[in-house]
């Protein structure tokens, strides 16, 4: 094949393109000439054995055929499908009789959820939310509640230190001491929120989870007061028969300080797998806030007293769905989840 006949083709294949009247003939036209068998791919072949002279005007009409044929054969299949769509819209009829489409809704993630209640409970009590950044200062996370400086907490195996100085929050305590800050007592509120610590991944532990704690402080507020808010809390999340246990503890932000167990849900408290069969469920830390926390926010311990206490959401969200593995809460696996939804 000469230079000439390969200028010629080009013309017979951009006729042939623009005279396509559907999106089949276009590409049989396009397999025609740009196809692994048509004819360019020969034309192609076929340099190494023209003459020499001829060997530079083949090259360059054989790859104008190419650019020209397939921007034509785009423009034109833009134009096909612009003009089939516009034909079977105007052509389309909507028919009342036809079924609806249904749309899968979706549903809260049980951690939500549980924090939702949560504050939904608390808020019947007179509780109002407050929240704070996850990332915190050395001061609000530890000096301010009267962690001593070498408390194991504050060490680069517990605590994700950040290189300005300052830290993914260990607990959500850092809110309640920047409400105290903020405004005079009386305060009730909570913060729910995540929080941060270097935990080995396993069935109980995470390094990231969630806290709900609480904060009342006025004039006259006792342990009678906890004990009534945190059972009024449990019988409400998790049935009317559950009791509240507090145990002698330790909190450097509490004096005195106590953990508390609610009666295992389940059994009633007669011992079960659930509650590893001692009628009762570890919940968390609380306490009567200690005179330091007050004076480091300004307030005068002589002229106000106050709880407060923590509640781990996970730890709860397992225990109301009766999880045994915290991952689960984590996975997002959606066969799971639509388990817990329904």
């Amino acid at each position: 094949m000469k230079a000439a006949e390969i200028l010629a083709l080009k013309e017979t294949a951009l006729a042939e393109a623009r005279a396509a009247g559907t999106s089949a003939q276009l590409e049989q036209v396009r397999i025609k000439y740009l196809g692994r068998k048509g004819c360019l791919p020969k034309i192609m072949e076929g340099l190494k054995e023209a003459p020499p002279a001829e060997r530079p005007a083949m090259g360059r009409y054989a790859n104008e055929l190419k650019q020209e044929l397939s921007e034509l054969l785009e423009t034109r299949r833009d134009a096909l499908a612009s003009a089939t769509a516009a034909t079977s819209g105007a052509a389309e009829v909507f028919d009342p009789t036809l079924p609806g489409r249904w749309r899968a809704l979706g549903a809260r993630h049980p951690i939500s959820r549980v924090i939702e209640d949560a504050i939904r409970i608390f808020d019947t009590l007179g509780f109002s939310v407050a929240d704070g950044p996850d990332i915190e200062t050395e001061y609000h996370n530890f000096d301010a509640l009267n962690t001593p400086e070498d408390h194991p907490a504050r060490d680069t195996q517990d605590t994700f230190w950040l290189e300005s100085g300052q830290l993914l929050r260990t607990q959500t305590s850092p809110v309640q001491i920047r409400v105290m800050e903020s405004r005079p007592p009386p305060v009730r509120v909570i913060a729910a929120g995540r929080c941060y610590r270097r935990d080995t991944t396993d069935a109980t532990h995470s390094a990231n989870f969630h806290q709900i704690e609480g904060l009342y402080v006025n004039t006259r507020v006792s342990l009678a007061d906890l004990k009534g808010d945190l059972t009024w809390f449990a019988q409400r999340l998790m049935g009317p028969e559950v009791k509240v246990r507090f145990r002698p503890h330790f909190f450097p932000f509490t004096e005195p300080s106590v953990e508390y167990d609610f009666s295992c849900h389940l059994c009633r408290g007669k011992g079960c797998r659930m509650c590893k069969q001692s009628g009762w469920i570890e919940i968390s830390g609380a306490g009567m806030v200690n005179p330091k926390v007050f004076a480091k926010v300004g307030y005068d311990p002589e002229a106000v007293t106050g709880y407060a206490f923590g509640l781990g959401v996970e730890r709860l969200a397992m225990i109301r769905y009766g999880l045994d593995d915290i991952r689960l809460l984590y996975d997002n696996d959606k066969r799971f989840l639509e388990q817990l939804a329904q």
